[in-house]
């Protein structure tokens, strides 16, 4: 029998709630690495088309990322999480970082499509990073979706809650060294299962959210990590 979670369940005393709403300010499903530093607002970009890395069997199971080797609990998604991943992702960037200089899309999906073509010659690393050489990039971006669930029941009462799990990294095309990498892997729950979950209690005013909202706050928090320029 599927465990029931309703609204009740986001009570928390007073007292812990003033006490986390302190640390409601940490981040949360989120983890980051690299050296943070772009070289130059000259750095040309290259964004990959984003993808979904899903598993064989529709149950789920576990995936690796093409780029890190790092292991995800995945179930193919419904529709176009990765449009949504990174048409949202580019928009936020694009005013967060005002002068980045990307490559034109249509360009990069033309020369992507070609290297992917050569998967059994080269490593999906190294298929990135050929793409950023032939069109002159400094830098390649690529994202993966790994997790799009939808929540089963409703904003007050869930059967399930929503679960999103995705990656955004970034490449030095010379050397195909990892520059920045973002993950951010999250599944909702109530209060009473995890304090720690107070920022999206607040943020979703003590619902349970749909997974795109959970997939919006996340990359929200990654933009904020997104590396400066020197």
């Amino acid at each position: 029998m599927t465990k029931r979670h309703d609204f009740h369940s986001f009570r928390v005393l007073p007292i812990l709630f003033l006490f986390f709403l302190q640390a409601g300010c940490s981040q949360t499903g989120l983890y980051t690495s690299g050296d943070f530093v772009i070289e130059s607002t000259s750095d040309r970009i290259v964004v990959a088309p984003f993808r979904q890395i899903f598993p064989e069997n529709v149950k789920g199971g576990a995936v690796e990322s093409p780029v890190t080797g790092q292991f995800f609990e995945s179930v193919k998604p419904l529709g176009s999480p990765e449009w949504i991943l990174e048409t949202d992702f580019l928009t936020r960037l694009e005013k967060k970082r005002p002068g980045l200089r990307f490559v034109a899309k249509e360009r990069v999906a033309e020369v992507f499509r070609r290297m992917s073509s050569l998967s059994l010659k080269m490593s999906p690393r190294q298929a990135l990073c050929e793409t950023g050489r032939e069109l002159g990039a400094d830098l390649v971006v690529a994202g993966y979706v790994y997790r799009f669930r939808e929540r089963i029941g409703e904003s007050f009462a869930v059967e399930e809650p929503a679960s999103v799990a995705f990656e955004i990294v970034m490449l030095r095309v010379e050397t195909e060294e990892l520059a920045w990498r973002a993950v951010f892997d999250y599944t909702q729950k109530s209060l009473l299962e995890d304090l720690f979950q107070l920022p999206f209690f607040l943020k979703g005013k003590g619902r349970w959210l749909k997974a795109e909202e959970l997939l919006e706050d996340g990359i929200g928090q990654v933009i904020e990590t997104f590396p400066e320029f020197k």
